[in-house]
């Protein structure tokens, strides 16, 4: 029954975004508890625990049989964090980008996003490809701890205020923190088991291809936490953190969920299209270039954004 179905999806979204938080803060304390600088904490732990929504989705799509699901989680959650979630922060307030985000960080996050267009042009993710995105990952990741040692203070105002937050809490205990980290992988993966089953029934019932559902309510879903922090970032005046935000989860996305994916289970692709690929390069492209007007991303730019992803999903919507 399709009630049913989009029951599962909301109680599935719901389970995982819990388990992704309870996992986050376990890990976080388990590494305080073993003196791992708070710095290191934030660009690996913390930064993987919001995007292990995607990742958990996209790896039981791929074990399923339904790989548009799981590299359309991705694709589309790019879309959505670039368009959508930049653009309405910029609305609530506008943006300042500093010059390293520029310089390095999105560049960086748009290489990533041609990558896949390219490795997608014969419609598959095979293992070499998945390799190749691996390596790129973990490359980032020695970059970016090597560059935060140099630049903490001006390059990740993101991690430090959430290590700050954290760091304030009196510290949890092994034995809690090991059993929220069993938790919260528990519900991630019958959370993401829920959603995908949800999701595949949806489509079949409606005769909506597993592509568009993973490019519109499976990335949606999935980047919930993104829209959430990103908003009250940009309220509270701290542009840096949403636009951090989003590039990090953008790279994280590409880089490390499909990499992963793909070395655990090739990927075959039908419905991914050549103009969603495209859509994921430009949003980029053009994140980058308002960025260089006054390393200030406008009110008006980020309306261009916000506008360019509701006629992105009209786009799919007409075309069903």
């Amino acid at each position: 029954m399709i009630i049913t179905s989009i029951l599962s999806i909301f109680g599935g979204i719901a389970i995982v975004l819990w388990g992704a938080n309870q996992l986050t803060e376990g890990s976080v304390a388990i590494a305080e508890r073993m003196r791992i600088p708070q710095i290191v904490i934030g660009l690996t732990i913390v930064a993987m625990g919001t995007s292990m929504p995607e990742f958990c989705v996209s790896l039981m799509s791929a074990l399923k049989g339904t790989p548009d699901l799981a590299v359309g989680n991705v694709v589309g959650s790019n879309i959505f964090n670039a368009l959508l979630i930049v653009g309405l922060a910029a609305v609530v307030s506008p943006m300042t980008i500093l010059k390293t985000t520029v310089k390095k960080d999105i560049p960086f996050a748009l290489v990533a996003a041609v990558i896949l267009m390219m490795m997608c042009f014969d419609g598959t993710i095979g293992r070499i490809d998945a390799a190749v995105l691996f390596v790129a990952f973990v490359m980032f990741m020695y970059m970016t701890v090597k560059g935060a040692q140099v630049e903490q203070s001006e390059m990740h105002e993101e991690t430090q205020m959430v290590c700050e937050a954290l760091s304030e809490k009196p510290k949890m205990g092994y034995i809690k923190a090991t059993i929220w980290v069993v938790v919260g992988l528990v519900c991630l993966i019958g959370g993401s088991t829920l959603f995908v089953n949800g999701a595949t029934d949806v489509a079949a019932a409606l005769g909506i291809s597993e592509a568009v559902i993973g490019l519109t309510v499976v990335a949606g879903g999935t980047s919930l936490p993104e829209l959430a922090t990103s908003i009250v970032s940009a309220r509270k005046g701290n542009s840096g953190i949403a636009i951090g935000n989003v590039l990090g989860s953008n790279v994280f996305n590409i880089l490390f969920i499909l990499g992963a994916t793909g070395l655990v289970k090739p990927m075959q692709l039908e419905g991914i299209t050549l103009n969603d690929l495209s859509v994921m390069v430009i949003s980029m492209i053009m994140i980058w270039f308002f960025s260089f007007t006054k390393y200030t991303i406008q009110r008006w730019e980020g309306a261009i954004l916000a506008v360019s992803f509701i006629a992105y999903t009209a786009f799919l919507i007409a075309n069903l």
